[in-house]
């Protein structure tokens, strides 16, 4: 089920469609019901699904990817509740019989982080289901990295190949997913239209190399993330938002992959905005504001105590 090794052959991506409206949410949620889960097929063994920014703001998007073995679920997004979020239940019906039952279906997460894998446990008592660890020894275990974060694993689904890439950086668990079926690579939180939260930025940028060196020659159709936080005016929707108006389009190409590198050469350590996507560390940001907090409360104390001297000398 598992290579480490480089493949060199592969063939023409199969062609999907795009040519979908995704659920924006809406800014009453309670007055205007949405539905929790969308559904769009890529092509016959390509489904992108997309949880409601009603059903979370975090509004995940989810893949499933179809062989003639098994299936590979990547991400169980940010809502655990089946009945608000019936993720296990649409599953299932998308996946085909053989002998008589379900296909096996493997489940991975782009990383750890509790938005990605809220609705793990929908599957855990099921048949024929595989979760793999969250943790990052689990991770490397389980797809038996032996030098982390180099190599390369592969998933085998049967005529479908999936490699497994290692892109730590945002969380140190971080795992991009290339699917030589639709030449399209499966990006998590490492590169998506919206706020690229970095956690360690030399991890980040070796990862982006890697990825980069990793599709050279490699067809490449799309790069979908884990969210779209972006309007196509390229400004961020505010956290927390249930409604994303005008989004920006799922899809990024190469040449915002081929970019990412070089805008780690140039990033500040704090906020850099990029035409479809922004470079931000969050701590380094709250370290910033906590600093220009206490810097104005020394000046407003600084300033009141002056103002009494003065009343007293007054």
């Amino acid at each position: 089920m598992f290579l480490l090794t480089t493949t060199h052959a592969w063939s023409e991506p199969v062609p999907g469609t795009l040519d979908v409206h995704w659920n924006e949410g809406v800014s009453d949620c309670s007055a205007t019901p949405q539905v929790a889960l969308q559904v769009h097929t890529y092509e016959p063994q390509t489904f992108i699904l997309r949880q409601s920014p009603c059903a979370n703001f975090e509004a995940n998007f989810l893949y499933l990817l179809v062989g003639s073995d098994k299936a590979l679920l990547i991400d169980t997004g940010a809502v655990a509740d089946p009945k608000a979020m019936p993720l296990v239940k649409t599953i299932l019906e998308l996946l085909p019989d053989k002998d008589y039952k379900k296909l096996p279906l493997l489940v991975a997460h782009t990383h750890r982080h509790l938005d990605h894998r809220a609705g793990d446990p929908q599957f855990a008592s099921l048949p024929s289901i595989q979760i793999v660890p969250i943790d990052l020894e689990g991770v490397r275990a389980f797809f038996r990295f032996t030098n982390w974060p180099n190599g390369i694993a592969h998933l085998d689904l049967g005529g479908r190949t999936v490699d497994v890439i290692p892109t730590p950086g945002h969380n140190a668990t971080h795992l991009a997913f290339y699917d030589n079926r639709t030449g399209i690579l499966f990006s998590g939180d490492f590169l998506m239209p919206g706020r690229l939260l970095i956690g360690d930025a030399a991890a980040y940028r070796e990862s982006a190399l890697r990825v980069v060196e990793f599709l050279k020659t490699r067809p490449l159709t799309h790069i979908l993330g884990g969210h779209i936080e972006l309007n196509t005016a390229g400004r961020a929707y505010r956290f927390g938002s249930h409604y994303h108006p005008n989004e920006h389009r799922l899809e990024l190409a190469r040449e915002d992959l081929t970019a990412l590198p070089a805008a780690f050469e140039s990033f500040n350590g704090f906020y850099a905005r990029h035409p479809n996507y922004i470079l931000t560390n969050p701590i380094h940001n709250l370290v910033a504001l906590a600093i220009i907090a206490v810097a104005v409360l020394i000046l407003i104390v600084w300033g009141l105590r002056r103002l009494l001297r003065r009343r007293r000398s007054g």
